[in-house]
């Protein structure tokens, strides 16, 4: 990297911390630090949404699975027009009635305290390991393009966390918003970047590949009963229809933003830009993968020594971005990617702290005395919430598999579980804490062992896990409704003091 790219990236962190810092003098109660004052525009709580829940994954992992494993991925888009059925027709509008801080708030109406700490901890355990594995990703790829070994990895995770801790503990969600849509500016404009400069380079669209590269890709069949195909068509589209499903019903991240909005209808929209930009950036993403893979194929000696194409798919875009970049536009695209690490650190540390405050310290009679009081709190805690990522960052590396794997392998673990709790209280009029907890027990066992079925029963001949981690939601999430549905029907005339 240049100076000019260094003064880029230094000047757009330092630009957060003052956006943090313009907020923060207007906050004085926790409703608009942790809400906006739920009066927030639905447009930018969309965009906030796409940055917190996409952006290290989209940056960093799609380009390297469409470049090294195939285009299969990207279908799951298909799935977009009934996720946004399902979401802003059936679940925005039940939730909209009840204005609530904490999505878990609404558990405990129905299903006891229990339930509602139930929900409280897998989302803590939830956030927390997907902050440390997207921030763990994003500083080995920034790694690599700075031209440093990897042992400064943890040094870059420090740095970004401390950014973005600083103007989240600052600002509150206005703050995180505000500079999510800057940093979904940055990676859109990265990812568009990289696509002029291949075209350049190779004097058109040359690097558009005309049939199946079977030299280098998957076979990615649109449907295979064999649990080991990796990636299948119907697969990819299922399991995002789940993920994102699951998510707004469950995560606190998403309901947060909903709860910013001002009644079903903006969070409709909200939730409509979200998709809009989701598949716009993740679109180009995989464009980026395919300009890569042609690139590259077309230059073979511009690829560093002991990488290969099929083999290191996830080294490449920031390769690319170090080695084959002009000055500028380095520094722009570099600057996108520290952006997706720190949108993914800001927006859960916000939403964890809104969680501990309200359903841990307020719900059990130990709020502070003053708003002022409560909001200097709420900013202590995001620090201390930050400081735990940075920690846990360091033990992501022992997770096999590319980053799209990882990442389905470590979040989808409690995507589906959450999503039943609320299931069971707002849909299920027989639903029990007993029966609840008995459901969430097999949902989460069934989902550990297709995460990790290749380190428990041994990769099959093929050197694949025996069971694809597209597999994860679809199985946890029958196993949880059939489980939880028949223990609720046998302990419905019991009573609980759960």
């Amino acid at each position: 990297m240049a100076v000019i790219d260094w003064i880029i990236v230094f000047v757009y962190a330092v630009s957060t911390i003052g956006l943090g810092w313009h907020y923060g003098r207007k906050q004085d109660d926790t409703k608009e630090y942790f809400v906006g004052s739920g009066k927030m525009n639905p447009l930018l709580i969309g965009v906030s949404l796409f940055a917190t829940l996409l952006s290290t994954i989209s940056y960093l992992a799609i380009p390297g699975e469409v470049l090294g494993k195939g285009p299969a991925y990207l279908t799951n888009y298909l799935a977009y027009p009934f996720i946004f059925m399902v979401v802003g027709g059936v679940l925005l509008p039940v939730y909209m009635r009840q204005k609530v801080t904490s999505a878990y708030e609404l558990l405990e109406t129905k299903l006891g305290l229990s339930i509602r700490m139930l929900g409280v901890t897998m989302f803590l355990l939830l956030r927390l390991v997907w902050m440390s594995l997207l921030v763990f990703l994003t500083a080995k790829a920034i790694a690599i393009m700075i031209g440093v070994d990897e042992k400064w990895v943890p040094l870059i995770v420090l740095v970004t966390g401390v950014f973005a801790v600083t103007y989240t503990s600052l600002g509150g969600l206005r703050a995180v918003v505000i500079t999510d849509l800057m940093q979904t500016i940055l990676l859109y404009g990265g990812a568009l970047l990289v696509l002029g400069t291949v075209t350049y380079k190779m004097g058109g669209l040359g690097w558009f590949p005309t049939e199946w590269q079977s030299d280098i890709w998957d076979k990615q069949p649109i449907f295979s009963l064999d649990p080991s195909t990796r990636v299948t068509v119907v697969g990819s589209i299922f399991s995002v229809f789940l993920w994102m499903v699951c998510t707004s019903a469950g995560d606190q991240v998403s309901v947060q933003r909903f709860m910013a909005t001002e009644n079903a209808a903006a969070a409709r929209r909200a939730f409509g830009m979200q998709l809009i930009v989701s598949f716009i950036v993740g679109a180009t993403l995989g464009l980026v993968g395919v300009a890569l893979l042609g690139f590259f194929q077309a230059n073979p000696q511009a690829l560093p020594e002991g990488i290969t194409l099929a083999g290191n798919a996830d080294k490449i875009f920031p390769h690319f971005i170090a080695f084959h970049l002009p000055p500028v536009v380095t520094g722009l695209v570099v600057a996108g990617l520290f952006a997706a690490a720190m949108s993914s650190i800001d927006s859960g540390v916000n939403s964890i702290t809104a969680v501990v405050m309200t359903d841990c310290l307020d719900r059990f009679g130990r709020k502070p005395e003053t708003d002022a009081k409560h909001v200097r709190f709420a900013r202590i805690l995001a620090v201390v919430i930050g400081a735990v990522v940075i920690i846990l960052s360091s033990v992501m590396e022992h997770i096999p598999g590319n980053f799209m794997a990882i990442t389905n392998k470590t979040v989808n673990l409690l995507t589906v579980p959450i999503f039943l709790l609320f299931f069971f209280a707002l849909f299920v009029p027989f639903a029990n804490a007993t029966g609840v907890w008995i459901a969430t027990v097999a949902s989460v066992t069934v989902a550990v062992l297709i995460a990790f079925s290749g380190i428990i029963f041994g990769k099959n001949a093929n050197g694949l896990d025996p069971v694809s981690f597209q597999w994860i939601s679809p199985c946890a999430l029958v196993v949880g409704l059939a489980v939880g549905l028949i223990a609720c029907k046998v302990f419905a005339n019991k009573k609980e003091s759960v």
